[in-house]
């Protein structure tokens, strides 16, 4: 490849790096905050999993995603990806608050 590409691919591969830092960054907050939900709820003896909070979710992502011109089925595979871990991470805190 001549010099020019390669460059230009640099360029490209650390705007790429830079954002995936982001996001895990951005998933790191989510998390600490989702932790906060799931203490929440099981002090309160509240479900890990709300059905109906989920479907809004998906729906105004997906609706997001199709203004940002995104693959709404791609988003809404890894919203899921996101909302299970949640779910587990719930479920570990309720268990932990019986056993407590």
């Amino acid at each position: 490849m001549e010099q020019d590409t390669q460059k230009q691919l640099k360029e490209y591969r650390d705007s790429i790096d830079n954002i995936d830092a982001a996001m895990v960054f951005l998933l790191s907050e989510r998390f600490k905050i989702t932790h906060k939900v799931g203490v929440l709820k099981a002090e309160n003896t509240l479900l890990p999993a709300d059905k109906s909070r989920e479907a809004q979710q998906v729906s105004r992502l997906r609706k997001l995603s199709k203004e940002a011109d995104l693959d709404p089925e791609f988003t809404e595979k890894m919203l899921n990806l996101i909302i299970a871990e949640v779910i587990s991470n719930h479920e570990k805190i309720r268990d932990s608050k019986k056993t407590s």
